[in-house]
């Protein structure tokens, strides 16, 4: 066993003692994707630490925990479709890719150029034929009209833009950090009836950039 395998085995440990992890699916996940790979070679030996990371262009890999607390609330199964707004490094996309498996897809949206450029030429993305990367302002991008069964947004939003509700299936679950720019509560939308019913994670806040592109206009 290598070291970034003991270190990626203590963290899921941690992650699931802590119940951020409370599924086998979500488990296998973060134990399936190497998280070095989303670092510079100089940063690796961080990688499995329970924080976020600047990967440049004012953007950030998120926190181990942050991440399984939103994937955990999105509820995201074998066979989905799923939006990945915010997708940066990509790590959180992979995540998906594990839980929705080869029949499944994981739309990644990166508004920042030299992000998803580096994005495509990540090997735990490559390898993964579920994931397709897509450089656009994903809060006005129509995707083809396609709807999505779940919708993560990483970034934070003071609401869930209309654009990206409207592409959410019935009983469709969008995750998101919602606020303002200082702090933010993990909320869970389902969309039933065409309406939105809104759920948040009450133990403890959040800190996400902001989210960009047409949404700030």
């Amino acid at each position: 066993m290598t070291e970034f395998e003991l270190e990626r085995k203590k963290l899921v440990m941690h992650l699931t003692d802590t119940r951020a992890i409370k599924t086998k699916n979500l488990e296998q996940a973060f134990l399936e994707v190497k998280r070095e790979d989303f670092f510079e070679e100089s940063m690796k030996s961080n990688a499995y630490s329970d924080n976020a990371f600047s990967i440049g262009f004012g953007q950030t890999i998120s926190q181990p925990y942050t991440i399984a607390v939103m994937l955990e609330m999105l509820k995201a199964e074998k066979g989905m479709t799923v939006l990945d707004v915010g997708s940066g490094s990509g790590y959180t996309s992979c995540l998906l890719s594990e839980l929705l498996g080869k029949k499944g897809k994981v739309t990644a949206v990166e508004l920042v150029k030299e992000l998803f450029e580096k994005a495509k030429e990540n090997p735990e993305i490559k390898k993964r034929k579920n994931i397709e990367l897509i450089q656009a302002d994903a809060v006005k991008n129509d995707f083809g009209k396609e709807k999505f069964d779940r919708i993560l947004v990483s970034a934070a939003c003071p609401f869930l833009p209309k654009h990206l509700f409207d592409s959410l299936k019935e009983k469709g679950i969008a995750v998101a950090p919602v606020g303002d720019n200082f702090s933010q509560r993990i909320q869970s939308i389902t969309k039933i009836q065409g309406k939105s019913f809104k759920k948040d994670f009450l133990e403890g806040f959040f800190v996400f950039v902001p989210l960009r592109g047409s949404f700030q206009q």
